[in-house]
């Protein structure tokens, strides 16, 4: 059986979104990057913490989940988010690019109802730091249809942080179904 999918974020999760002092995190460091249909002369400035690459690393290596990049950079997390944090190339979740001007636009989390169908019935555990919660109960409402869901939601400000992944592995090593693969 397959292990469930490792949904990441990266906004938020990867590149803490400063505080009210404009700070970010000491153990991030600074790159500029430049995403698809942008020019050369106008990179985007994102905080990487390098240790989250090993980390992450640690825990794809132990073949207990299935790790997918689940974020609105799209294929920009391979090509250019990937790569400094240096993981492998990992599949994403083709979301749309919808006209909100919230990430809450149904009360939910917007990337939720793509999600949901992209999913399926597979099991998975999702880190985000914009949950709210509705997202919650359907995660709730998932796992008591069978299907066990987790939501793990760092705080925008810190990002991902060591508890983080061994809340998600210990969560995945407690499913009865999942097998190092």
């Amino acid at each position: 059986m397959r292990p469930p999918y490792l949904l990441l974020d990266i906004d938020g999760v990867l590149i803490p979104f400063p505080d009210e002092h404009g700070r970010t995190p000491s153990t991030h460091a600074c790159h500029d990057v430049v995403p698809a249909g942008r020019s050369a002369d106008n990179p985007v400035t994102v905080w990487l913490d390098p240790a989250h690459g090993p980390t992450l690393m640690d825990v794809i290596r132990a073949g207990l989940v299935a790790p997918v990049w689940c974020t609105s950079w799209r294929q920009d997390a391979i090509a250019l988010i990937g790569p400094l944090l240096g993981l492998p190339t990992l599949p994403y979740v083709d979301l749309p690019r919808p006209q909100i001007t919230t990430s809450h636009p149904n009360g939910y989390l917007w990337k939720r109802d793509h999600v949901d169908v992209w999913l399926g019935d597979a099991p998975a555990v999702w880190i985000d730091d914009d949950f709210t919660g509705l997202d919650h109960e359907w995660a709730a409402k998932r796992t008591a249809k069978g299907t066990a869901t987790l939501l793990v939601q760092p705080d925008p400000h810190l990002g991902l942080q060591p508890e983080h992944l061994i809340e998600v592995t210990t969560w995945v090593a407690q499913l009865p179904t999942v097998r190092a693969a």
